[in-house]
């Protein structure tokens, strides 16, 4: 069974790759979820940010954006001592302005899902692609995305991250076209996982 090379390795990586990566999302708490691992995951590998995910979970009452919210600098203290997460300041202050702004957004929008989802006009895009070094690291969606994300007082959202954020959660299909994945996220299209 051939998959996404990246994925080869880590069994972590790879179920991650097998039952996660690429899959349309339109969970609310799942893509707040994914925005606060892809801004941690910012400078270091995604198998580290794996491997704490579990951590993160427990650590930020399993990414409810209105308790995460309402930290105060106690909370903003806990997190800095738990081993189990990315004890960075600047990155645990921004899950929590995220989480603010993540409300703001929901409150305009309806959902945070109607909202990021507009990027790519509400469908997934298809991608091509046959090697790794094929896929890009930004686009011109992801682009607009962080510019309109760090508008409204998103921090950790560049366009980069944003990327790395819509291909976490199925925005664009870049699963290789010779991956076992490609076609079966092709075909889930915009249904949610």
């Amino acid at each position: 069974m051939e998959r996404c090379g990246w994925a080869d390795g880590d069994p972590l990586m790879r179920q991650y790759h097998d039952e996660e990566w690429g899959v349309p999302l339109h969970d609310d708490r799942k893509l707040f979820e994914f925005l606060v691992l892809e801004g941690a995951q910012a400078g270091l590998s995604w198998l580290a940010i794996l491997r704490k995910r579990e951590n993160y979970r427990a650590a930020f009452h399993g990414f409810r954006p209105e308790r995460i919210a309402r930290y105060a600098e106690r909370d903003v203290a806990r997190l800095l001592a738990d081993p189990g997460i990315v004890r960075n300041r600047l990155k645990i202050r921004a899950s929590i302005e995220n989480a603010r702004r993540f409300l703001d957004v929901r409150r305009e929008f309806g959902t945070f899902d109607a909202y990021i989802w507009r990027f790519v006009g509400g469908r997934p895009v298809p991608h091509r692609f046959h090697l790794l070094r094929e896929l890009p690291a930004t686009s011109e969606a992801a682009e607009a995305m962080s510019a309109d994300l760090r508008r409204r007082g998103f921090r950790f959202a560049g366009a980069t991250i944003c990327y790395a954020f819509m291909q976490a959660v199925g925005m664009v299909n870049d699963h290789l076209v010779g991956c076992f994945r490609h076609d079966a996220v092709t075909a889930i299209g915009g249904r949610s996982r």
